[in-house]
């Protein structure tokens, strides 16, 4: 057979193959067109906190701690393969601006609410080892600021709200029925401005790079709508 013969063949083999509805394994069911999953588990959001981020005249980067909490999330199935995914859950990190011409000043802390939906995509939909890679948006929002924790010198602190984009991986494993057990990472890309303000009548401005790792295991359950 010619290489433009072998050629064909193959693409026509692939297409066939693409066409081809997956197969569930042994006392597996996979996942379905209008599934919704609801899921009740633990993160941990690990902030980045990259160089560009600068405080103003007194210089320094802002930084913020790690932190974990519960979260519930949420995933319907448009079809075995596409998914749609929105988490919910709500952190304390302590804000740090380090190498400032002050030293290293403790800022205080302020409670992160970021909820993420990402577009999931599922190669393997009928697999009990099923994996997906996704990517969407957040909107992140900085609430409950708190300076008790500050430097005498601070008088508040303040985080803007932010859009940014995120990326995400994870794994499902098909316990039993509707049962399964989610491994999920998410990559979220924020930069938020910050004011604080001081007891030296001057209002300190910075511009952070969070960027935050957010990392997770929790149990979920289907429901077939």
């Amino acid at each position: 057979m010619s290489k433009i013969g072998m050629a064909s063949a193959a693409a026509a083999l692939a297409m066939a193959m693409g066409a081809t509805p997956a197969l569930a394994e042994d006392g597996v069911r996979g996942k379905l067109g209008g599934d919704l999953v609801i899921g009740l588990g633990a993160i941990g959001v690990l902030p980045e906190n990259g160089n560009r981020a600068n405080v103003d005249t007194i210089g320094g980067r802002v930084r913020a701690s790690n932190s974990a909490t519960a979260q519930v999330d949420f995933t319907y199935f448009l079809n075995p393969n596409i998914s749609l995914n929105l988490i919910v859950a709500s952190t304390q990190h302590d804000l740090t601006a380090k190498g400032t011409a002050l030293g290293n000043v403790a800022l205080g802390s302020t409670w992160v609410l970021p909820p993420t939906l990402t577009l999931q995509y599922h190669p393997l939909p009928q697999s009990r080892f099923s994996p997906y890679v996704g990517a969407g948006i957040n909107y992140t929002v900085f609430y409950g600021a708190d300076h008790s924790g500050a430097n005498p010198a601070v008088r508040s602190v303040a985080v803007n709200n932010t859009f940014g984009f995120a990326l995400n991986a994870g794994i499902d494993y098909e316990v039993s029925g509707p049962w399964a057990i989610n491994l999920d990472v998410k990559k979220l890309f924020m930069s938020p401005n910050a004011a604080v303000g001081t007891n030296l009548g001057v209002k300190l401005h910075a511009q952070t790079e969070l960027n935050p790792l957010v990392v997770g295991m929790s149990v979920r359950y289907r429901f077939s709508l």
